[in-house]
């Protein structure tokens, strides 16, 4: 959502003219912003209070580099950055389109045909990710830019590469509690499988409006995570025996993202095809 800018933010950064907000962060500020050219950008800059801190910086050039790999078809097209400026900053295209939670919110659950459409380009788009050594870890319906032509993954900012657990620290849960995985929600390695579980929690609300584990206190999200059975309530029955195995609290009992790309959807027909017309109606989604 826009908001103006506020009185704290610069005229411009980087070469870019800022217009607005876009949102705001404990990691930093994402501004809407305009090249000299007239490109319409999102640009991400880091706080400048953490941008001496090593890790912080790591972080951000993972996010860059994840950025980059996911590229403009499963993401948003990294126009430039700097993660190496005294206070860094990344800008990529403007994704024109709601996030999911948006989106459910304007319409109601999806129905099943374009749950199954998002879900297997999502499992496409993880599957590109995994396949260069990196993993999300923070897949939720904000984070999933919904277009006419497919849906984008954005904010990579605690993606790091598989295995590379000099970002967490063992006994520390880093990202959403309402979509993490039980491993993750330990502090344990959140591996591609933990990507697998957060996408069927992305779908699951994508089709019925609510997580797999409810809502509350992070605590309470982080126990359920961990010992409840998910809440399919209102999942089209087709459904729960693909979703259904995502939410396993074993890694190893999780399908891959090749498996789901082929038991969700054929392929036929562009994206918009599947989508409900109220959503293709929306403004930002055209």
């Amino acid at each position: 959502m826009l908001t103006p800018l506020s009185h704290d933010d610069p005229a411009g950064l980087a070469g870019f003219r800022l217009l607005a907000r876009l949102g705001h962060g404990g990691m930093g500020t994402v501004y809407l912003a305009r090249s000299a050219s007239g490109r319409t950008v999102a640009l991400k800059t880091m706080h400048p209070s953490i941008a001496s801190d090593p890790a912080a910086r790591t972080r951000f050039r993972l996010e860059t580099d994840a950025a980059r790999i996911i590229g403009g078809h499963h993401g948003a097209v990294v126009v430039d950055a700097d993660p190496l400026a005294p206070a860094p900053w990344l800008a990529t295209e403007y994704v024109l389109g709601p996030p999911l939670d948006d989106a459910v919110d304007l319409c109601g659950p999806l129905p099943e045909e374009s749950v199954r459409a998002l879900g297997a380009a999502l499992a496409g788009a993880l599957a590109q990710l995994h396949a260069s050594g990196i993993v999300h870890r923070d897949l939720k319906p904000s984070n999933v830019m919904v277009t006419a032509y497919g849906p984008k993954i954005i904010d990579f900012g605690i993606a790091r590469a598989s295995g590379d657990d000099r970002l967490t620290r063992t006994g520390s849960a880093a990202g959403t509690p309402a979509f993490m995985s039980p491993e993750q929600a330990v502090g344990q390695e959140h591996t591609a499988a933990g990507d697998v579980f957060a996408l069927a929690g992305v779908l699951l609300h994508a089709a019925t409006g609510h997580g797999p584990f409810g809502t509350g206190q992070p605590a309470d999200l982080l126990y359920r995570v961990r010992y409840s059975d998910p809440d399919l309530t209102g999942l089209p029955q087709a459904l729960a025996p693909i979703l259904g195995p995502c939410l396993a609290k074993d890694p190893a009992g999780r399908p891959t993202t090749h498996d789901l790309v082929a038991r969700l959807h054929g392929g036929q027909g562009h994206f918009a095809d599947h989508l409900p017309d109220a959503l293709l109606a929306e403004k930002r989604c055209v």
